[in-house]
């Protein structure tokens, strides 16, 4: 009986994904991690998919160990390959990608590290592609960054109380490509091609993420042409 029990438990572990016999963890099939010791995973399961699921990461000795989860949304239209996507298309762009800045209405939850700006009700993100504040943070908004092809952050009280800016288009913006895409707290539904969480985990992340770790977010699918492993 001892050892029915005994093959039994150790049958399911392995199907957990825990046991002696269960694959490498995520990280470590993908291309590239971004080369810290920290990382974000965000996976739907096809292009098409609207939800998913977020998972953090932590790289000890050598190996990806799983720090959290939380289910995720992403594009009203899903996922797309970040390097040919187009503005307006509510697709979130699939890719490997850096974290530069936290930012929220609430202030910092204890224990973040990151640098957290602050939202204020002069804070705009500029998306208009002529402005030469193209995908940038802007204070106040300035004259070439029309009021319409800006997002004023104040108004997504919930979806911005916390957040994390994910660097797609954003070291050298390509115009018409996308901006202000955020790792944020969940609205109503899917997103306008970020990608967003609970607020709990939102804060969570948040608490977990350590600049000098160099994190990174990974987007993409289970499977196919927009394949995490990719990234």
């Amino acid at each position: 009986m001892r050892t029915a029990v005994a093959l039994a438990s150790l049958t399911v572990t392995s199907l957990l994904g825990q046991g002696p016999h269960a694959g490498p963890p995520l990280p470590a099939r993908l291309a590239d991690t971004g080369g810290g010791s920290q990382l974000i995973t965000a996976v739907a399961p096809a292009p098409g998919s609207t939800t998913g699921r977020l998972t953090w990461w932590d790289r000890r000795a050598g190996r990806w160990y799983e720090a959290g989860s939380a289910p995720a949304r992403f594009g009203a239209n899903g996922l797309t390959e970040g390097a040919t996507r187009t503005q307006g298309t509510d697709t979130t762009p699939a890719g490997l990608y850096a974290l530069p800045y936290a930012f929220g209405i609430a202030p910092a939850p204890a224990g973040t590290e990151y640098g957290y700006r602050r939202v204020t009700p002069d804070s705009w993100w500029c998306q208009d592609n002529a402005s030469g504040s193209y995908n940038r943070w802007v204070e106040p908004l300035p004259a070439d960054c029309a009021p319409g092809e800006a997002e004023h952050m104040t108004s997504y009280a919930r979806q911005y109380a916390h957040g994390l800016v994910i660097a797609f288009n954003y070291d050298r913006p390509v115009r018409g490509r996308g901006a202000g895409i955020f790792l944020h707290v969940d609205g109503r539904g899917a997103t306008a091609g970020c990608v967003s969480v609970p607020e709990g985990a939102m804060r969570a992340v948040l608490r977990w993420a350590n600049p000098r770790r160099q994190p990174h977010i990974a987007i993409g699918t289970e499977s196919g042409a927009l394949a995490v492993t990719r990234y």
